[in-house]
């Protein structure tokens, strides 16, 4: 049976997101260890938080044993020593959220048993942006979570704000926790006169004070080596995987599809996880910005389930126009899993039209509750990125399983 990732605040009112931890299919096998709710305290959260499963807001589940409340956590965050390894009560950590993705950051906090710092972030009439923080953080490891989703510009440079805000406020250590990273996309010159953005964008970071970056699933490995700072860089690969797993899939049904050339590394790796499903790749011809065209298949689909697997979605012409391929091809049916949901115009009629089985997305950023369609999925990578977040407060690996095996960059 699935079980359910939730933050782990003592309330009944949280919500909690869909992740299952038990495989029940036989081509992915792990193991799903109990731990007790780490320096649970209680979260005051502003709203419930939402997530939808196939298109509608999930129920709240408790699970007790001998009345104490005990919390499954997903098996690649499983390690052996990790409450002697950690100081869960460490004030000198701090966890700031900018206005991108709160929830997200909620989330966060709640799963490290913290409350989110308090800030103020206002709009003057001109568009001006002004942050203030409404405590010390002096001395302190400062966290900060803010997506550059759209509107990338304005989140950007909110972003940047509240790194210098931190910087004049005497934090020890500033991380630019980054669930997705803007501009990644232009991250080389394709003709010329062509700028390279994601360079730009890392350089401000680092300018702004920012003393390390933590992202999540970046459009290219080598965008990290666009930062003179030091990079964390987690896949939100193995959230999916876990879910994946709980489908009633015949691994000798599976397919794993890369919707275009440049993404066959990450559908590769992805697709070594599978106990090393069969693979297939679209081939396009990108005719201009956020437009493409499909011209061939390269592999066999005919009578699988095809997993299309990309890191993000934005109108979805690319993985739209590749499912439509793979239903001509002779697929049984056709998943759609990515990390970042772009979801820009007209992103959600093409993935409703009923081309997927189900479109499976992480909530790196937010998705509005007019564009929820039956078909879509939203898993939570709250887990680990706080996982994360620890680990690099406490100076210890974030190379754990399974995210440093994956071999993407």
């Amino acid at each position: 049976m699935a079980s359910l990732l939730r933050c782990p605040c003592p309330t009944t009112s949280s919500s909690f997101l869909p992740l299952p931890q038990t495989p029940s299919i036989p081509f992915f096998t792990s193991s799903s260890p109990k731990f007790p709710a780490r320096n649970p305290i209680k979260c005051d959260l502003a709203e419930q938080l939402r997530v939808v499963e196939n298109g509608k807001p999930s129920s709240s589940l408790h699970s007790r044993t001998s009345g104490v409340e005990q919390q499954s956590y997903p098996s690649f965050l499983a390690s052996t020593n990790l409450d002697s390894a950690f100081n869960r009560n460490d004030t000198r950590l701090r966890i700031f959220s900018g206005t991108a993705n709160p929830a997200l950051a909620q989330e966060i906090a709640c799963y490290m048993g913290l409350q989110l710092g308090k800030i103020k972030i206002k709009r003057f009439a001109d568009g001006e942006i002004y942050v203030q923080l409404q405590e010390s953080v002096r001395g302190c490891d400062v966290f900060l979570v803010q997506p550059t989703c759209p509107p990338a510009n304005e989140n950007l440079m909110e972003l940047l704000i509240m790194i210098d805000a931190c910087r004049r406020a005497s934090a020890k250590n500033i991380t630019a926790v980054i669930p997705y990273f803007g501009y990644a996309r232009a991250d080389r010159k394709t003709q010329g006169r062509e700028s390279i953005a994601a360079k730009l964008v890392a350089n401000l970071i680092t300018e702004a004070g920012a003393n390390r970056v933590l992202a999540c699933d970046l459009h290219s490995g080598q965008s990290m080596g666009y930062f003179d700072i030091p990079v964390d860089h987690v896949y939100g690969q193995p959230v999916i995987l876990d879910y994946l797993a709980s489908k009633t899939i015949c691994s000798d049904d599976l397919v794993v599809v890369s919707p275009d050339v440049g993404g066959v590394s990450r559908a590769r790796a992805f697709a070594k996880k599978l106990s090393d499903a069969p693979l297939a790749i679209v081939d396009k011809r990108r005719h201009g910005h956020n437009v493409a065209e499909v011209m061939n298949l390269i592999g066999d689909v005919k009578g699988k389930v095809a997993v299309m697997v990309d890191d993000m979605i934005d109108t979805a012409g690319t993985i739209s126009k590749g499912a439509a391929l793979l239903h001509q091809e002779g697929a049984r049916e056709v998943y759609a899993c990515s990390t970042h949901a772009v979801f820009s115009p007209p992103a959600i009629e093409r993935l409703s039209s009923g081309l997927f089985q189900e479109v499976i997305i992480t909530n790196t950023i937010p998705v509005l509750e007019k564009n929820y369609f039956p078909q879509l999925t939203i898993l939570s990578v709250a887990n680990l990125l706080g996982e994360t977040i620890w680990r690099v407060h406490d100076d210890c690996s974030v190379g754990f399983e399974p995210y440093s095996s994956l071999g993407i960059d």
